[in-house]
């Protein structure tokens, strides 16, 4: 399976080290400016999915769904090391484990989200790979790294979790952290019509492809990896 996009591409449990990209050494620039994007959907495919998703070097991968739907353990079990780990997540538990317990998160949530954005500039400015966590209800932080990605001549990419909502309120109660119902429906509203847009071929402005995941699909995947061109050494030198 080969994304058509900036040469990412992902590999199946079955050929894991012997797939390559399919349009090898094609320009980001000059792939970013085909009219459709591609959207590979890996839904319901009963542990046949890719194990590996590899994107291009410095691209940006923006993994999105519910409250609970796994993509902070997702984000935290397969962005390698070769990429920058943004999750909200994290910048909370470290304001977290620095305030008095009995301090309601709501009056420190703005800073919470300061570091979290800050973080993520900093981690575009490197040009290195970033995955980043995303609620699905932030529209303006996708054109900000779809702004960002075209600058920089690199390629910005969706990874969608499609779980139903019982699934979602679960992974809440599993984590012991959940979110009101009101909150929980504009969630469901935001991400329900992106995988709907997605489904149809229509991604966010910027956007060169997308991965539709369930969550057994999300289970066999194992890493988001961003690759050195071929004839260039990783960043430890391997």
């Amino acid at each position: 399976m080969t994304f058509q996009q900036s040469g990412a591409y992902a590999t199946t449990a079955g050929t894991a080290h012997r797939a390559v990209p399919a349009q090898q050494g094609v320009p980001v620039r000059a792939a970013a400016r085909r009219p459709a994007p591609t959207v590979r959907d890996l839904r319901e495919r009963e542990g046949r999915s890719p194990r590996v998703l590899a994107f291009a070097a410095g691209d940006t991968v923006v993994v999105s769904g519910l409250p609970g739907s796994g993509k902070s353990t997702l984000i935290r079990r397969t962005a390698s090391a070769a990429a920058h780990r943004i999750d909200s997540q994290d910048a909370r538990e470290r304001w977290d484990a620095r305030m008095p317990r009995l301090l309601p998160y709501a009056l420190y949530r703005p800073l919470v989200r300061a570091a979290h954005y800050a973080g993520l500039w900093r981690a575009l400015r490197s040009g290195e790979g970033v995955v980043v966590h995303d609620c699905g209800t932030q529209a303006w932080v996708r054109r900000w790294l779809a702004r960002d990605a075209r600058r920089r001549g690199v390629a910005l990419h969706l990874v969608l979790l499609d779980v139903t909502a019982d699934v979602a309120r679960a992974g809440q109660q599993e984590r012991g952290r959940g979110v009101s119902g009101y909150a929980f429906a504009r969630h469901r509203r935001a991400v329900g019509r992106l995988v709907r847009d997605a489904e149809a071929g229509r991604l966010p402005v910027g956007c060169a492809s997308a991965v539709l995941l369930d969550r057994d699909a999300a289970g066999t995947l194992t890493m988001i990896d961003f690759p050195p061109p071929p004839g260039t050494s990783s960043p430890s030198g391997v």
